[in-house]
C-alpha cells in the first residue's frame, strides 16, 4: 500500500513538474474529421485572401489618390493595418493546421501570436475612438476642422491610439515573465494570454485582475467617447437639418461607415463572449466563434467603406477602370 501511494505521488509530481523554457506548445485546434482538412484549408485560404484583397485595395487607393489624403481616410488605413495584423497572426497557422495537421508552436511564436491578437483587439478600439473624435469635429465644428485636425495632430492622434494599445498589451504579457508552466497543450485554436496562463503551475491573480480591468476600462472608455461623439453629431444634425436636409445626408454619409464598423466589431465580440458561457456547446462551434472576430470584421470593413463612402467607392472604380482600359 505504501509503495502504491508513493508511486502515485511521484506520477502526480511528474505531471505537474514545471516545464523548462523554451518550450513547444501543442495547439488543440479543431477536431477535424479525416478528409476534411483540405476543404477547411481552402475555406481558411479564401477568407485570408479576401481579407488581403479587400484591405489591400482600400489601402492602395487611399495612398495613390491625393484627394483621399484626409484624416478620415488616413485613419481607415490605420484600421486596415490593424485588421491585417489580426488576420495574419491567426489564419496562416490555422491553414497549416488544416492542411498538414501541424499543431506545434514554439514558446516565442506563441507569445508573439498572442501579443498580436490582443494588440489587434485593443488597437481596433483605440483607432475607432480616434475616428469618432474626427467625425465629431468634422460635423460639429466644420469651420474649424482643418485648424483642429492638422497633419501633426492627426499623426499624433493615430500614434497615441497605437501607443495606448501596445502599452496595455505589453503590460498584460509582462506577467508571463518567470511564470512556471506545468503543461504544454493549449486548448484553443490560437495562442492568447489566458490560454497560455491556464498552463501555469500556480494561480495568476494579478494577471486576471489586470486583464479584466484593462478590458473593461478600454471598452467602456471607447464606448463613452463614441457615444458622446454621436450624441453631439445627432444633436447638431437635427438642429441644422431643419433648415437644410443636405446637412443630415452629409452627416450620415460621413459617419455611417465608422458606426457600422464599430457595431460589427462589438457584435462579433459579444458572440465570442456569449459562446464561452455555454459549456454544453460543441467545442468546434465555440472555437469557430472565437475566430469570427479575427475574420469577419477585417473581411467586411473594406466592403462597408467601399459601399458607403462615395469618394472611396468612386476612386476604386476609377482606378480599376483606368487599369482595364490600359490592358485593353
Amino acid at each position: 500500500m505504501f509503495w502504491r501511494r508513493a508511486l502515485s505521488w511521484m506520477e502526480n509530481q511528474t505531471l505537474v513538474a514545471p516545464l523548462q523554457q523554451p518550450i513547444v506548445f501543442e495547439l488543440e485546434g479543431f477536431d477535424v474529421a479525416p478528409g476534411q482538412g483540405p476543404f477547411l484549408f481552402l475555406l481558411a485560404l479564401l477568407a485570408y485572401l479576401l481579407v488581403l484583397l479587400g484591405n489591400g485595395v482600400v489601402a492602395s487607393v487611399i495612398l495613390l489618390e491625393r484627394s483621399l489624403h484626409r484624416p478620415m481616410f488616413v485613419m481607415v488605413c490605420h484600421l486596415v493595418v490593424c485588421d491585417l495584423l489580426g488576420a495574419t497572426a491567426v489564419l496562416p497557422r490555422l491553414m497549416m493546421h488544416f492542411l498538414l495537421g501541424e499543431k506545434r508552436i514554439g514558446y516565442a511564436p506563441a507569445i508573439a501570436q498572442g501579443f498580436c491578437v490582443h494588440t489587434y483587439g485593443a488597437a481596433v478600439q483605440t483607432i475607432l475612438g480616434a475616428m469618432a473624435y474626427d467625425r465629431y469635429v468634422a460635423v460639429c465644428k466644420p469651420l474649424r476642422y482643418h485648424a483642429i485636425m492638422t497633419p501633426g495632430r492627426l499623426h499624433a492622434l493615430c500614434g497615441l491610439a497605437w501607443t495606448l494599445a501596445l502599452l496595455l498589451i505589453a503590460v498584460l504579457f509582462a506577467f508571463h515573465i518567470n511564470v512556471l508552466l506545468c503543461g504544454n497543450t493549449i486548448r484553443h485554436v490560437y495562442c492568447s494570454n489566458r490560454s497560455i496562463l491556464n498552463l501555469a503551475c500556480a494561480p495568476t491573480p494579478m494577471n486576471n485582475i489586470y486583464g479584466l480591468s484593462m478590458t473593461w476600462s478600454l471598452s467602456t472608455g471607447i464606448f463613452i467617447v463614441i457615444a458622446f461623439s454621436y450624441i453631439r453629431i445627432l444633436s447638431v444634425s437635427l438642429k441644422q437639418g431643419r433648415t437644410d436636409r443636405s446637412v443630415r445626408t452629409k452627416a450620415f454619409q460621413t459617419c455611417a461607415p465608422h458606426l457600422v464598423v464599430y457595431v460589427l466589431y462589438e457584435i462579433a465580440s459579444m458572440i465570442v463572449i456569449v459562446s464561452l458561457r455555454f459549456p454544453s456547446m460543441s467545442q468546434n462551434i465555440r472555437k469557430f466563434f472565437s475566430i469570427l472576430i479575427i475574420i469577419v470584421p477585417p473581411a467586411i470593413n473594406p466592403v462597408i467603406y467601399g459601399l458607403v463612402s462615395r469618394e472611396l467607392r468612386s476612386s476604386i472604380i476609377r482606378h480599376f477602370s483606368i487599369r482595364a482600359c490600359r490592358k485593353s
